[in-house]
């Protein structure tokens, strides 16, 4: 029968006294001690490498992961690759000099990446904004931190990223902007709120932020010097405008509108009139047009007088002429001046008129309360304007714009003076009754001034006050006379001033006079039929430093031509709506000769339209005027003046209209035509 193999102790190793030791082993004992006690170990301690210690401490660290290994003498201990450093080998120098070699070799920088050339870096960025658009396109509320990783592509040194960048953003945000205001959110303490509320409220913060950040970097790329680009590249600052100008249009309504409109206005403050300068100012000509609520106008509108005001009206005439496409003073029923607005409700000392108080109880007036609260919360959210908030903008509005313009006809801004009277022209009917003595003296003024410019420059003496070369223009003297004599006349169109005459001691006088003494001089101005965009070669026998009709031309806003303000003019003054039969005989006979005259000098549509208002006089007040064309029925004495000063003393029935004669073979057929039909009412009357 087989027996158990008996169990094999492990053996000791010997000590140093075992017999198994040698005296070798003593010596070399004897002599470690005896070393031993010169060695200064704090001192070697430190002088040791700090690169050692990573090292070492690296060593430790790879052990400390391994799994230990039994030895052959039945001891567990872990299984090092580099053998272990002996007390000698540390304190050698020797071995510590070679462990710093080894680190800094282990320690050498790693080659760098190669790098990408620019054209694949804008490919990489092309690939990754369409990525990013596509998912902001298809469920942007889903992807709130993708409008940072918009911006951040943007940040790349490349000039043609940052442009491809805020081209998409622009885009981006056009589409999914919603159409109305977000506003901050105020979340209570311990509300609790669903998940789709809050998925909401967390794109929209991002939305707003990303939106904000974005008209920064348009800020600072507008703002930024135009540098030269390559032919045929725009500038970056000129598509930070094409971006700021298209979002002003698409979403006024949003969140940082004023910073938009900051970017245009300062363009617009420039003296540079580039594309980009014209590319802001039809923006903001659209906004005025489009907008129906008023906010944004009222802004603008804001914007721009401070800015005109902070320049001292320095700018382009076309800016002023924005203001002609408000639309909300298009639609505005009141009148008002540059310091207040009054309501065809209000009372005549401005007051509103008293509203009967109706009794209502406690509990009726606490339900009427939070009736109007829900009101006010549901126009909030339904984006809805009231009439009362519509036509408080509307006031406001129109005493920014009438401020601006009594300023500029009190400074008499040369420059500026026709776009003036252009806007003064058009919302006459809005101005208030109070204030019509003092703005027809100032348009005295400016016809008296425009007389003293006309005998300098035929006496030949130079204007001592110059304009810089930017803003000098050619002031066309009988168009501005023709505008103040237009505004004179519209104040008492579409309102009740005619009624209150005597009250407000209103003389036309003035500017009829001024109108009859002008009507030779303008039958021989060549640019009568002129307007802003007509074609005409500049005369090259003319010394003066431009031509009005070629500074028109640059005028996108005032289309009207000579010819129709002089229309506009003798209308209001042969024919007043107000009080069509009270104008006097000798003044329609004296008019009725000078028109006669000026039609043989006039281009034939010209002509056509004097014809035209001469057969409405005629159909009007053709009996006080017949004497003119039948001889027997003269009533005056003496000689006719043409020249006169006055309208009275130029005496016109002791002449004869004697140009039908010239006008009945004209070379224009439609000349011929309009005179026969004015020889056809002529024959009713006499």
């Amino acid at each position: 029968m087989a027996t158990r193999p008996s169990k094999r102790r492990r053996v000791t190793p010997p000590g140093d006294d075992a017999p198994g030791s040698t005296k070798s082993d003593a010596k070399l004992q004897k002599a470690f001690f005896k070393s031993a006690a010169s060695w200064n170990l704090e001192e070697a301690y430190e002088s040791k490498s700090k690169k050692a210690k990573k090292k070492e401490a690296k060593k430790n660290a790879e052990a400390g992961s391994r799994l230990p290994v039994k030895t052959a003498q039945g001891t567990w201990q872990v299984q090092d690759d580099a053998a272990s450093i002996s007390d000698a080998d540390w304190l050698d120098s020797e071995g510590d000099d070679a462990a710093d070699v080894a680190d800094e070799e282990a320690e050498a920088p790693a080659p760098e990446a190669p790098k990408i050339s620019e054209r694949e870096e804008i490919l990489k960025a092309q690939e990754e904004l369409a990525k990013i658009a596509t998912q902001l396109n298809e469920d942007p509320e889903e992807h709130p931190g993708a409008f940072k990783a918009l911006a951040r592509i943007g940040e790349s040194p490349i000039v043609a990223v940052q442009k491809l960048c805020i081209v998409t953003q622009m885009t981006v945000y056009k589409d999914v902007i919603p159409g109305y205001r977000i506003r901050p959110a105020a979340e209570e303490p311990g509300e609790k709120l669903s998940k789709e509320v809050r998925r909401l409220r967390t794109y929209e913060q991002a939305l707003v932020a990303g939106y904000k950040n974005y008209l920064a970097t348009l800020a600072k790329h507008a703002s930024s010097p135009v540098t030269e680009t390559r032919k045929g590249a725009q500038p970056i600052s000129s598509i930070a405008f094409t971006c700021a100008c298209t979002l002003i249009n698409a979403v006024p309504h949003f969140n940082f509108r004023g910073e938009l409109l900051r970017i245009l206005v300062r363009k617009l403050s420039s003296r540079k009139l580039d594309e980009d300068f014209v590319k802001c100012r039809q923006a903001l000509e659209t906004l005025f047009r489009e907008d129906e609520e008023g906010n944004a106008s009222m802004e603008a509108v804001s914007l721009i007088t401070k800015m005109m005001k902070a320049k001292e009206y320095r700018v382009d005439e076309s800016v002023l002429n924005m203001f002609l496409h408000l639309r909300l003073l298009s639609e505005f029923v009141g009148k008002g001046s540059q310091d207040t607005v009054s309501r065809p409700g209000d009372q005549a000392n401005g007051k509103k008129p008293k509203v009967k108080k109706v009794f209502r109880t406690k509990r009726e007036r606490k339900l009427l309360k939070q009736q109007k609260e829900v009101d006010k919360v549901m126009a909030l959210a339904d984006a809805t304007v009231s009439h009362e908030e519509r036509e408080r903008m509307q006031s406001e509005i129109l005493k920014m714009v009438f401020a601006t313009y009594f300023r500029i006809l009190k400074a008499s801004t040369p420059h500026l003076m026709g776009a003036v009277l252009e806007g003064l022209a058009k919302y006459a009917h809005l101005i208030n009754q109070d204030f019509f003595g003092d703005l027809l003296e100032a348009l005295k003024d400016l016809i008296r001034a425009s007389d003293r410019m006309e005998e300098e420059e035929e006496d030949g003496a130079p204007d001592a006050a110059e304009e810089d070369d930017e803003l000098s223009v050619v002031r066309d003297t009988s168009r501005e006379a023709l505008l103040c004599t237009v505004t004179a006349f519209a104040l008492l169109e579409g309102q009740d001033a005619h009624n209150a005459r005597s009250d407000l001691h209103l003389d036309l006088s003035f500017f009829i006079t001024n109108l009859y003494r002008s009507l030779l001089s303008l039958s021989v101005n060549p640019d009568l039929e002129l307007g802003a965009k007509s074609l005409h070669l500049i005369d090259p026998n003319d010394t003066s430093s431009g031509n009005p009709a070629a500074e028109r031309r640059n005028n996108k806003v005032n289309l009207q031509t000579t010819t129709v303000l002089l229309m506009r003019c003798l209308g209001s003054v042969l024919l007043p709506p107000w009080n069509i039969r009270s104008v006097p005989p000798l003044r329609l006979a004296a008019f009725t000769k000078q028109l006669m005259t000026l039609s043989l000098q006039v281009p034939e549509k010209s002509c056509q339209a004097v014809l035209g208002l001469l057969h409405d006089v005629l159909r009007t007040h053709g009996r006080k005027v017949s004497a003119l064309w039948n001889t027997e029925e003269r009533k005056g004495d003496g000689t006719y003046k043409p020249l006169s000063e006055t309208v009275e003393g130029s005496n016109p029935f002791t002449t004869t209209v004697w140009e039908g004669e010239l006008l009945r073979k004209h070379y224009c057929p439609k000349v011929r035509e309009e005179f026969k039909a004015m020889e056809k009412e002529l024959k009713g009357i006499i």
